[in-house]
């Protein structure tokens, strides 16, 4: 875990805020370290070094919850910062209309890393840039009749250390360190147009990811389905047609249509000035059914080796599976434990904090739906007619988390059971309501994809996954977007 602990500082900040009078106090220290390469075409553009640490208290003073943050880690940057948060909440006491509290909770005490089985020192820079520099060289050499124009590669080596103490005895020290890699090109062509595509890679380990993801086999891959796409691709079908949505699509979708309107404090309102609203009222939890049978949602911290990857969360609180849809039913938000307060519920494990300077607030980790029992081609056999959406190239959602687009890039037409000539621009318009409850069937490989996810005010972000399986709906209506 290295000896950079704060110990005995944090423990100084939760004592003195008790000792002014609060009812709960917690201390986190937080460092984040990056180590980042740029390269754009085959030339190295920037290699840069970062590294944010500090503390971040919490006081829950006279049923009001404050935050503070200091980067000043001595005994009188502390105090500072203690009795900066405890005037927060005497100021903020006499504006509220109703105390509130943080939910009784299992806290652990435990220290813990992610597992990597190589570190990052142990490939040399060279090394590393030859590697970011051959993946312009193999995607450029498959195509064929379109141009690249603009190809960029970000590789970067996080470093994540959190200690956290508690008031109500919680301490947990942890380790995760997380590799990533995002590709970007535009591959262009006089009459067709212009197809953009990012490919990212993401999760935590050490330097055996990248030997794991393949990175240039696929590149290739992606290139050249983006030129088959944009060199011959034919709009969809214009009548209803069954659609098979692959598996990034899938991810996406749960994350933005199940994950956001179920963070309770969305849902409460507190988000609603700040990343948005949810269309789930309190009054449905538990009760409203959004889907069928087939849609059960899960967010699940401890999957080893994710991108989203902890056991224990930012209040100390042990992290477990939390199974937002179950079976089509409004099952379960994701609590704090001031959420899980407001609801009378129970926290299960989603406070997350960007960095020191961040409340911590609830956030998903790893969020999929959850696979099912068939094969990609028992999907497919028995459609005459329709398509099949493998990734996208973009996507909205309004801001309730109820309708949603999503624009495909590499799609096919289905044709008596086999993919068949690729389709350009596909667009998927539909109601949360109407994807979960248009599941007829779900393959069993189960897929995930990295993503920053963005939420708060001040604005956070943090390491997800999201994921599923292949999906195969109903019939539904196609749009197309314009080249």
């Amino acid at each position: 875990m290295g000896a950079c602990m704060f110990t005995d500082l944090l423990e100084y900040a939760v004592d003195l805020a008790g000792r002014l009078g609060a009812s709960y106090a917690e201390a986190r220290y937080h460092v984040n370290r990056s180590s980042q390469i740029l390269v754009r075409f085959d030339k190295v553009i920037g290699v840069s070094l970062g590294s944010v640490n500090g503390i971040g208290i919490r006081v829950l003073y006279d049923g009001v919850l404050a935050f503070s943050a200091t980067n000043d880690l001595t005994p009188d940057g502390i105090k500072k910062a203690v009795k900066q948060a405890i005037t927060q909440a005497k100021l903020l006491s006499n504006t509220i209309h109703e105390a509130r509290g943080l939910v009784e909770a299992k806290v652990g005490r435990v220290k813990y890393e992610g597992v990597a089985k190589k570190s990052f020192d142990s490939m040399a820079l060279e090394d590393k840039l030859s590697l970011l520099k051959e993946l312009w060289k193999r995607a450029s050499d498959v195509v064929k009749e379109g141009k690249l124009t603009a190809f960029t590669v970000i590789y970067d080596e996080g470093e994540e250390v959190k200690e956290i103490v508690s008031s109500d005895g919680a301490y947990v020290a942890s380790r995760i360190v997380r590799p990533s890699l995002s590709i970007n090109f535009v591959l262009s062509h006089p009459q067709r147009g212009t197809i953009q595509r990012s490919v990212d890679f993401g999760a935590s380990g050490g330097l055996e990811l990248l030997g794991e993801w393949e990175p240039e086999g696929k590149i290739e891959e992606e290139v050249r389905a983006a030129e088959r796409v944009l060199m011959y691709g034919v709009r969809p079908p214009k009548e209803p047609v069954e659609v098979v949505i692959g598996s990034e699509i899938i991810g996406l979708m749960v994350h933005e249509s199940a994950g956001h309107p179920m963070e309770a404090d969305r849902i409460w309102g507190r988000e609603a000035a700040q990343a948005g609203e949810s269309y789930v009222k309190p009054d449905m939890i538990g009760k409203e059914r959004i889907g069928n049978e087939l849609a059960t949602v899960i967010d699940d911290p401890t999957i080893p080796g994710s991108y989203g990857f902890y056991l224990y969360d930012d209040e100390g609180v042990p992290a477990r599976p939390r199974y937002i849809y179950l079976r089509g039913l409004i099952n379960e938000p994701l609590h704090n434990r001031w959420t899980a307060y407001v609801f009378r519920a129970k926290s299960n494990a989603s406070a997350r904090a960007m960095n020191y300077a961040s409340e911590p607030i609830p956030r998903m980790a790893n969020t999929y739906l959850e696979p099912g029992d068939a094969e990609f081609e028992e999907l497919i056999e028995d459609i005459g007619l329709g398509v099949y959406i493998k990734s996208y190239m973009e996507w909205n959602i309004d801001d309730i988390r109820w309708g949603q687009r999503y624009v495909g890039l590499e799609a096919y037409m289905i044709k008596r059971g086999e993919l068949t000539e690729p389709v350009r621009n596909p667009v998927l318009e539909l109601t949360t309501r109407t994807f979960y409850s248009s599941i007829i069937a779900k393959d069993k490989d189960l897929k995930f994809y990295p993503g920053l996810c963005g939420k708060g005010e001040p604005s956070q972000g943090v390491p997800v996954w999201f994921g599923g399986p292949d999906v195969k709906l109903s019939r539904v209506k196609l749009g197309v977007a314009p080249r």
